[in-house]
């Protein structure tokens, strides 16, 4: 495989972008810093096929990364693999307004031929090329400039690895039949809406303080403003108040700026600055949540109660029986609370529908509804239905 020197220019760009487009796949990474900034820094992209990878200084004076937007964006012809990739596709949409498509990733796949529910990259390369990655520049400020021959041979590898593993994830894929399996799971992660900055409904990602209208329609608007406030800075927004604390303004709120010197979690200067001013202004115009923005009432079927939890016990035990027998990541199938919504009598369910009701959701069903029970047998745990099972017990008693 050929790397490339670092590329600093559009011209150089342009032409890899040009030719990685006549692949079938390449591969892509980033690296950057958002520790104290609200906006993820790009420091460097890594991208390559399985003959040639280079790495991107987004941060060269006077580079235009337009060609490699084109290429992971508009270009449907090339599959974008990643691994682990939520963030850098969020980096993508943030530069562009789009999420790299078609996109494949590696995490993901192999929740699928096996029973890894999120295998980092180093376990991932040592699993499928026995290699060990050197973990030293890891932690590296990628911001700093010149970057090392060592940050850029570890940046590079990233993507060269992944080229070798990735056609290797595929045709396991492809020979077990699961490739439909994760349709659904790649859609999601190429979904702008999961990247989009909608200060309005930044308040959905705060454990919500009840179902008051009054209470909710403080946390939206506080929400909102600490996404303004922190985007204006460009400071991440913890850095501007904690979500405890937003939550606990939004159901206590102070009647004057003062009374903020009280609040958990500010410091005295709330009670006389500016950015106080401007959060008892929010408080002033908040009005309570539409009915029709108010968050749905939890789902839920019968209360478990005892016999429900033990019911609950069953699937998962159930669950991992039947990952281990397929070699499948649980995750993938279901989840707890739904195995919980299952046993208290809920049936509007993902795992009784599809792919996973074939494979899993047809046997729980028939489990909470008795018609399938465990069995012990060459000191393996096994599950068999009752019928089955009432039928070898009368053929033994018939023998005996």
């Amino acid at each position: 495989m050929k790397i490339h020197e670092l590329i600093t220019e559009t011209e150089p760009l342009a032409e890899l972008c040009e030719r990685l487009a006549q692949s079938e796949f390449v591969c892509v990474d980033t690296e950057f810093m958002r520790e104290n900034t609200y906006w993820p820094e790009l420091c460097l992209v890594q991208i390559g096929n399985e003959e040639e990878a280079a790495a991107i200084d987004p941060l060269a004076d006077g580079i235009d990364l337009k060609p490699l937007w084109d290429l992971l964006c508009d270009n449907e012809e090339v599959l974008k693999v990643f691994h682990a990739g939520g963030q850098d596709v969020e980096i993508v949409y943030n530069f562009t307004g789009k999420t790299p498509h078609p996109i494949f990733d590696t995490q993901i796949a192999m929740m699928a031929i096996s029973q890894s529910e999120q295998i980092g990259y180093a376990n991932l390369v040592e699993s499928w090329l026995g290699l060990t990655i050197d973990k030293g520049a890891r932690f590296t400020d990628w911001s700093r400039r010149p970057l090392t021959e060592r940050q850029i041979e570890y940046a590079i590898g990233d993507v060269t690895h992944l080229a070798d593993i990735f056609p290797r994830i595929l045709k396991k894929l492809i020979k077990t039949g699961r490739g439909a399996w994760l349709d659904a799971e790649m859609d999601k992660l190429a979904d702008p809406d999961n990247y989009a900055n909608d200060a309005g409904s930044a308040w959905q990602r705060i454990r919500s303080p009840g179902r008051n209208p009054a209470v909710l329609g403080r946390l939206k608007a506080l929400a909102a403003w600490r996404e303004s406030e922190a985007q204006h800075k460009n400071i991440p927004r913890g850095r501007i108040m904690r979500d405890e604390t937003l939550a606990d303004i939004a159901s206590h709120p102070p009647k004057k700026q003062p009374d903020l010197a009280k609040v958990r979690g500010l410091s005295n200067a709330w009670k006389d600055n500016d950015i106080g001013k401007r959060l008892m202004k929010v408080l002033e115009k908040a009005e309570p949540l539409p009915k029709d923005e108010m968050p749905d009432k939890p789902q839920r079927g019968a209360p478990l109660g005892k016999e429900g939890a033990l019911v609950a016990d069953l699937l998962k035990l159930l669950l991992k029986i039947r990952a281990r027998e397929i070699d499948v990541a649980a995750r993938l199938l279901t989840k707890a609370d739904e195995m919980e919504a299952l046993a208290a009598g809920v049936r509007d369910l993902k795992i009784l529908e599809g792919w996973r009701y074939d494979v899993f959701g047809k046997d729980a069903l028939e489990l909470v509804e008795g018609r399938l029970a465990f069995a012990v047998k060459d000191g393996r745990l096994l599950m068999t239905h009752v019928d089955d099972l009432h039928a070898g017990m009368v053929e033994a008693q018939a023998a005996e």
